[in-house]
């Protein structure tokens, strides 16, 4: 079993957009929350296979990674 960090944005045109920091290019979307972390593990799950298919390593995350991402909003002016 593999544990990754994954961010949900709130999408322009409604749902969320879903990224996988540790696995570049993993990306996909929901309409709801819930569909998102569905389709996010489904994601996660086709990467890891093709890694194992042409017997890439996968990437572990370290335990030190797994800490809640810290988002805020920056206000700057130019």
């Amino acid at each position: 079993m593999y544990t990754y960090t994954v961010l949900f944005e709130p999408a322009a045109e409604g749902g969320y957009t879903v990224t996988v920091p540790m696995l570049p290019g993993v990306i996909t979307e929901g309409d709801t929350l819930a569909e998102a972390r569905d389709r996010v593990k489904e994601a996660i799950r086709g990467h890891l296979k093709v890694l194992q298919k042409y017997q890439e390593p996968i990437p572990v995350e370290r335990k030190a990674e797994l800490g809640r991402p810290v988002t805020e909003r920056v206000a700057v002016t130019v």
